[in-house]
């Protein structure tokens, strides 16, 4: 199940604030500025800094550019 794409532009890491990016690969919302990549369960992202998921120095850059 795909998130709605609207629901990108409000939401925030909550860590640094900054904006997440939607992987529609792997269904999860990734932060590059903390290298953190965090899932989404039933449609309903979990938002937890001690759930999220490192991201490799590979993956980062995927992202960032």
């Amino acid at each position: 199940m795909a998130i709605n794409t609207a629901l990108t532009d409000i939401l925030a890491c909550p860590l640094c604030k900054g904006k997440l990016k939607y992987d529609k690969e792997q269904n999860r919302l990734i932060c590059t500025a903390d290298r953190l990549a965090y899932r989404i369960s039933q449609n309903i992202p979990v938002l937890l800094a001690d759930e999220a998921t490192a991201l490799t120095s590979d993956e980062c850059e995927k992202w960032r550019s």
